[in-house]
């Protein structure tokens, strides 16, 4: 390609009935002007395309790291997903393992306290049976005591006068 410098140091051979040289020349520097206008414009569009171009290449290039990052962040949301849904599977399951557990302990503390609940109810017929016959067998005692005393006081009544030392010491037993 030709340069304005180019056109600016080109030499025209003269002849003698050549183009008048100062309009030449005058023309050839409104040439060189007009190209070097031209030129230089060309280069700062070929500059602004090249730049332009990168810019291109940079957005594509993002354009396609945010392409594979939203893939990625898909993927990722949908693994985060499905394992937030297996862990909430896993913790129902144990809840229920537990809550199954939980109930078979409490059964068997029931069935313990109801085992516990008639051996109370056992100790207890027993206990007032047991009772109810010492007291049966306590009034029973007392009331030959009460015989025997009767019996004496009759004799002592008939006779006037205390005749053993063991009479004295069931009598002074009667107040304790």
């Amino acid at each position: 390609m030709i340069t304005p410098l180019d056109i600016q140091n080109k030499e025209f051979k003269k002849s003698f009935k050549g183009y008048n040289i100062r309009s030449v020349d005058e023309f050839l520097d409104e040439i060189i002007e007009d190209y070097e206008k031209v030129y230089k414009e060309n280069i700062e569009l070929k500059d602004r395309v090249n730049m332009l171009a990168d810019q291109i290449r940079q957005y594509n290039t993002l354009e396609e790291t945010l392409k594979n990052t939203l893939i990625v962040a898909q993927t990722t949301a949908d693994e985060i997903t499905s394992s937030a849904r297996q862990k909430s599977e896993n913790i129902i399951e144990d809840a229920e393992i537990q809550r199954q557990r939980l109930l078979n302990l409490a059964r068997e503390e029931v069935r313990s306290i109801k085992n516990e609940y008639e051996s109370f109810k056992k100790e207890i017929f027993i206990f007032k049976t047991r009772y109810k016959s010492f007291i049966e067998a306590q009034l029973m005692s007392i009331e030959e005591f009460y015989e025997d005393i009767g019996r004496k006081e009759v004799k002592l009544e008939e006779d006037g006068e205390i005749e053993t030392e063991e009479d004295v010491d069931n009598i002074d037993d009667l107040g304790a």
